[in-house]
């Protein structure tokens, strides 16, 4: 259910849409299809929700020039923009841009996005705040690989959807784990992440809101089929190779099977996550659970919410169609907006 808090008195059709997306001519023909696809699909479910909906794909980095026929009065942009073409990590960049313009978009802003891209200083935040996360450490070449627990897992610092993590990332002991940051640093060529491996159920779980909080139902990532602990884990083929045993036998459970503690429990510490990190409007948090812990693996502010992705799932389990769930967003950012708040 949506919260009432997060309704407006205004009608959709009074609040019109820029739902921005990048195309990087970089990109093979079938990655612009499934990106241009899913794009239109949002747009089309936010007409059919009544939002009047403009479509604005970027395919280099002149964010001003695309959007220069828009007034910043009159819209809001429906921020799907994962990059400026050309520009590695600039998501945050995009939201910099925006925010210069003097565009009210949805989803989290310039600072958030920035820090969201460091994994070490987001694990640092929850550090300070109290909240579990898995011990971790910095490596950045050309000092001793000390490091006791294992196993462990190996991931870059500054990327995202699970790049550079697969079965080799886990390490069983410090032979393997001294093999395997070399590869981050080399390929990756930024510095590796060393975190204890959480081997345990992993949940992805959708945050929306801007106080109060809503958490929608809670996803479980079942690796049952997994008997080698380095298959348990959600990387990249899992995520994006159809074929693949990871992506075809890591099954979802939606909703999660959780005691009305363990929910209460984990409906916290994504909360109290998405609050430290200052996420704005909706998020999705990685979290595994040891020992009756729940640990926090990554905050994805801006998180994917292509129609069939976690939160566009969990929102349907919870009877929200995937035009609502946008709709509930662009009225989120309403509220942000000189003319429609």
């Amino acid at each position: 259910m949506l919260k009432s808090s997060e309704a407006l008195d205004i009608k959709p059709g009074k609040i019109p849409v820029v739902l921005l997306y990048n195309v990087d001519p970089d990109w093979t023909d079938a990655e612009k299809e499934e990106v241009i696809g899913q794009s239109t699909k949002l747009g089309l479910a936010l007409i059919e929700a009544g939002y009047p909906t403009v479509f604005a794909s970027i395919d280099d980095d002149d964010l001003e020039g695309c959007l220069s026929r828009f007034d910043p009065a009159s819209f809001i942009v429906f921020n799907w923009c994962e990059s400026l073409p050309g520009i590695s990590h600039s998501e945050w960049l995009v939201a910099q841009r925006l925010e210069a313009m003097g565009f009210t978009f949805t989803g989290a802003g310039s600072e958030t996005l920035a820090l969201a891209q460091d994994k070490a200083a987001v694990k640092a935040m929850l550090d300070a705040a109290g909240i579990p996360t898995p011990s971790w450490r910095i490596f950045r070449g050309g000092e001793a690989v000390e490091w006791e627990k294992f196993p462990a897992i190996v991931k870059p610092v500054n990327e995202h959807c699970s790049a550079g993590i697969s079965r080799d990332s886990v390490a069983l002991d410090r032979e393997e784990l001294t093999a395997r940051i070399p590869f981050i640093l080399e390929d990756y060529r930024q510095p590796a992440l060393v975190e204890d491996f959480i081997d345990g159920r992993e949940f992805h779980v959708s945050v929306w809101g801007n106080e109060p909080l809503t958490v929608l139902p809670v996803a479980e990532m079942d690796f049952a089929f997994f008997k080698d602990i380095r298959d348990r884990l959600c990387g990249y083929d899992a995520k994006f190779i159809p074929g693949s045993d990871a992506y075809e036998k890591i099954e979802t459970r939606l909703p999660a099977p959780l005691s009305p503690e363990e929910k209460t429990a984990l409906e916290k510490i994504c909360c109290d996550a998405y609050r430290v990190l200052g996420c704005r409007d909706y998020a999705r948090m990685d979290v595994r659970l040891r020992d009756d812990v729940f640990y926090i693996l990554d905050i994805n502010p801006n998180a994917d919410i292509s129609h069939d992705a976690s939160m566009a799932c969990a929102a349907e389990a919870a009877g929200i169609s995937y035009g609502r769930m946008g709709g509930a967003i662009v009225r989120m950012a309403a509220r942000r907006h000189p003319v429609f708040r």
